[in-house]
């Protein structure tokens, strides 16, 4: 047994190198991401930045792994606009597992409040304000002086896209009672609207 594990561990040596670089740089990515020295975001995204770096200029030692960490990087690439922003944001979640129980608890509501089992129509119209009030709700008690309007253009602001939201499920409505009724009106409107004056 032993000789066939040194006889395995042999003819695949060349290999291991490449997966030992491959595989610090990852572990240190982690590292990096799990922040245990409670760095600013700053610093956190220099350093993240030169390990990079170090990717990018030593990935052509690693043989046929090279094709993984050009993969590595053009997703960390993508992810690269938000990926610090919750060590700039105290209390924001760092993960998806986090995420995920921040809307489980509000389908949790959600369901206790309508005994639905799936998500409500209000849900799905008004589901930016009424997720973070849920769970703002539960996080601590507010007052009606709290909920008071302070600022009249930003309240129409945030209005704005609900009202679009709900002209576009009354729309949805029209078409699924009558869709030849619908069609009719909408065809009207694009003849009279192409017509010259």
């Amino acid at each position: 047994m032993h000789r066939l594990l040194r006889k395995g561990l042999e003819a695949t040596a060349p290999l291991w190198p490449p997966i030992q670089t491959a595989y610090d740089w990852v572990h240190q990515a982690a590292h990096l991401l799990a922040n245990h020295q409670g760095q600013d975001g700053a610093s956190l995204q220099q350093a993240y930045q030169d390990l990079l770096t170090t990717m990018t200029v030593q990935q052509a030692t690693l043989g046929t792994l090279t094709a993984a960490v050009t993969h590595f990087r053009t997703v960390t690439a993508s992810y690269w606009p938000g990926l610090f922003t919750c060590y700039a944001v105290p209390g924001l979640p760092r993960t998806n597992n986090d995420l995920e129980q921040y809307f489980g608890a509000a389908r949790h509501l959600e369901r206790r409040a309508t005994g639905r089992k799936g998500a409500s129509p209000a849900l799905v119209v008004r589901g930016s304000v009424r997720v973070v009030a849920a769970v703002a709700s539960r996080l601590q008690p507010f007052t009606a002086a709290d909920l008071r309007v302070h600022d009249v253009a930003r309240w129409r602001a945030l209005r704005r896209p609900l009202a679009y939201r709900h002209e576009a499920r009354r729309t949805q409505l029209r078409f699924r009672r009558d869709p030849a009724a619908y069609l009719a009106r909408l065809e009207a409107c694009l003849l009279k609207s192409s017509l010259p004056p």
